[in-house]
């Protein structure tokens, strides 16, 4: 029997992409302010294309460093192994249970597949601009023989199961609702995600913010001048009106 597991997209056109995403695992622990800093960048588990991965050993080893801290994670994946970020999930759940400790998640690229079950972890997850997150069926590449094959599908129903279970402590929608999601391979931009309660904000363009911020000046000025005419028409209704003067008789004086 032969058996060799891949799991990748269920749209074969973007497994070029997964080979192209550049790997970076960097830890920068900042004491003072309590905070470590894990960027997370390219393939997650052990790869056939990437020589470089991040596997859960590594997010291991950068959590027992970090002491208490709470976290900020830098995430840009397509995915990878499905047991490495299952394990990479749980590893974080139980740092932010014994330490008290936030986390913090931004996507600053993609989330996709093993990915998006790590981002799953996050107290707060931000959406970067054109951040993206994927959800799909776990699939493999098997050999051998029919009993392989059966055994290999059973496997990867039990492992879906697990995925929506994670899945599922986020989502604002049903179980069968993701499931549909799941086999039908979905993505999520910023306000999708926001929307079923994968993440919890999205960044915004500087264009943006300071046209909100303009409109905001704008509506301020506005109502101070609102104001300024009510308290004009207030004071006018409130100051008394002055009473005619009555003429005074007086004699007048004659010459002679």
């Amino acid at each position: 029997m032969k058996v060799k597991r891949l799991f990748n997209y269920k749209n074969a056109q973007f497994d070029d992409e997964l080979k192209n995403v550049p790997h970076n695992f960097a830890v920068k622990h900042d004491e003072e302010a309590k905070t470590s800093e894990l960027t997370i960048y390219g393939v997650i588990g052990e790869s056939w294309w990437n020589e470089k991965w991040t596997s859960a050993i590594d997010v291991d080893n950068a959590l027992k460093e970090a002491g208490t801290n709470n976290l900020v994670i830098r995430l840009n994946s397509p995915g990878g192994s499905a047991f490495d970020g299952i394990a990479i999930y749980n590893r974080l759940m139980n740092y932010k249970k014994e330490n008290d400790a936030k986390i913090t998640i931004h996507v600053d690229g993609w989330a996709c597949s093993a990915a998006s079950v790590i981002a799953m972890a996050a107290d707060e997850l931000i959406m970067g601009l054109g951040a993206m997150i994927m959800i799909h069926e776990a699939s493999s590449g098997v050999w051998g023989a029919k009993g392989d094959f059966r055994s290999e599908a059973d496997l990867l129903e039990e492992l879906e199961e697990g995925i929506i279970d994670i899945y599922m402590t986020k989502a604002t929608v049903d179980r069968e609702a993701i499931r549909e999601k799941v086999d039908a391979e979905t993505w999520f931009g910023a306000s999708k995600a926001i929307e079923i309660g994968f993440a919890t904000s999205a960044t915004t363009s500087t264009v943006e913010d300071n046209k909100d911020k303009e409109i905001a000046n704008l509506k301020n000025q506005m109502q101070d001048m609102k104001n300024q005419i009510e308290n004009l028409t207030n004071q006018q209704k409130q100051e008394p009106t002055p009473e005619p003067v009555q003429p005074t008789n007086k004699r007048k004086g004659f010459l002679f």
